[in-house]
């Protein structure tokens, strides 16, 4: 959340000149793990060649709070200091993390203890979103801190967007039921940067967001929780790897275009909304992408041309961001408001273009294509209320302050349907 908060820190930098640059690096893990050794060294050397005044050390602890004695204790963050101390790191800033609010105290007892100036020392208490956290740090006044250590001028604070962002995540008027239909559900973490993306375009449309996880294992396997997705907003089908739960998405994206529910492919999401297509509407029985069945009759999506006979698949995949262009009049130019975009992607297998025709004929359109329509970049099914997919990872660009379109607008068709359906 730091680049938040220091907006003033790189105006500040602008104005000093083209050259200057702000790097943030965060080292994770516990101080005094072996694994962390290499990398605390390597900021102790760069402190030492960057110099004060052109480099800060935070220094990020818990102050845990032991109930049956109403405590907050600071011996923790005395020794994981000690630690770093011993390595030749000295925190300039120490930011405490707790469940309770840190009194002066406490403050000023981390600062005697630790070696920093009693200001230095930022508490962070837990808080409902991730989101407020900038404007707790503001308020304990980390940003000020840190123009002063970098020799920065001080420029007056632009926060009333993030304020006003706050604001619509604790109060929004209405809420949506969006189904994540993937086969890592049981982690989390790994669909972060997606559910962080929903979340900005629900709050785009002053939405409180009801997530609801299903397993695309399970519905493969025992047929559990398809009835749940009938009663679903807007279903969202994200990227994967390997043959593992597929066809429970294949069923998953059956019952949002039958029933039309609104629809969001994201890279394995397009392939498999391809595969579902072709075989459910073309009629091609049996068509699969060579990465679930190399034996397929109808090859819909096969490996990167390029990787054709490259067996091992360390290092080769299509990466970084490359060019969009979108067919006039269709949804994804509507919901981009432009022809030509430029998307992050990650993927191994694309859409087999000589199926094009037969597909298109049966009504799903790919709507955006690389410049030399060599990539099926996005499909989608014209006479549906929302059925859009895309090879590429947009959640990858989605900010807080600047929700990305593809989930402002699947936010806000899935509004549309349950409104519609409440009419019903």
């Amino acid at each position: 959340m730091i680049p938040h908060i220091t907006d003033e820190i790189k105006e500040g930098i602008k104005r000093l000149g083209p050259d200057k640059d702000v790097i943030l690096v965060e080292i994770g893990g516990t101080v005094g793990d072996i694994e962390s050794l290499p990398y605390l060294e390597a900021i102790r050397q760069f402190r030492q060649d960057a110099g004060r005044g052109n480099a800060v050390n935070i220094h990020l602890t818990l102050v845990p709070y032991i109930a049956s004695a109403d405590e907050l204790k600071t011996k923790p963050t005395q020794h994981s200091t000690k630690q770093l101390q011993s390595v030749g790191i000295q925190p300039d800033i120490i930011i405490a993390r707790s469940e309770k609010p840190l009194p002066e105290g406490v403050k000023r007892k981390i600062a005697s203890f630790c070696n920093v100036d009693p200001r230095a020392v930022i508490a962070e208490e837990n808080v409902p979103s991730i989101y407020e956290v900038p404007l707790m740090l503001v308020r304990e006044g980390l940003d000020d801190l840190l123009l002063d250590y970098l020799n920065l001028p001080h420029y007056p604070r632009k926060m009333q967007a993030w304020e006003d962002l706050v604001f619509r995540m604790r109060s929004p008027k209405q809420e949506v039921t969006i189904g994540v239909a993937g086969k890592y559900v049981q982690y989390g973490d790994s669909y972060k940067s997606l559910v962080e993306a929903l979340k900005h375009g629900a709050v785009a449309n002053d939405t409180r967001l009801d997530l609801r996880w299903i397993d695309t294992e399970e519905i493969e396997k025992t047929g559990k929780g398809i009835q749940e997705l009938f009663s679903l907003d807007g279903i969202l089908v994200p990227g994967g790897f390997g043959k593992r739960g597929k066809e429970g998405m294949l069923k998953a994206i059956q019952v949002a275009r039958e029933r039309k529910i609104p629809y969001f492919g994201i890279c394995l999401g397009m392939q498999t909304a391809v595969i579902e297509f072709a075989r459910n509407v073309v009629g091609l029985a049996h068509a699969d992408s060579t990465e679930f069945d190399e034996d397929t009759p109808h090859k819909v999506v096969f490996k990167l041309r390029d990787l054709l006979h490259v067996d091992v698949m360390g290092g080769t995949m299509r990466l970084g961001s490359y060019p969009c262009e979108l067919a006039p009049g269709s949804l994804a130019s509507r919901v981009y408001g432009s022809e030509s975009i430029q998307e992050r992607h990650r993927h191994r297998y694309e859409v087999n273009t000589a199926y094009l025709d037969r597909i298109e004929a049966a009504g799903m359109k790919f709507s955006g294509k690389s410049p030399d329509k060599m990539f099926m970049e996005m499909v989608e099914i014209p006479d549906h209320p929302y059925f859009l997919a895309c090879q590429f990872h947009p959640e990858f660009k989605s900010r807080p302050l600047e929700p990305h379109p593809m989930f402002k607008g699947f936010i806000e068709a899935a509004l549309k349907h349950k409104a519609l359906r409440a009419q019903a």
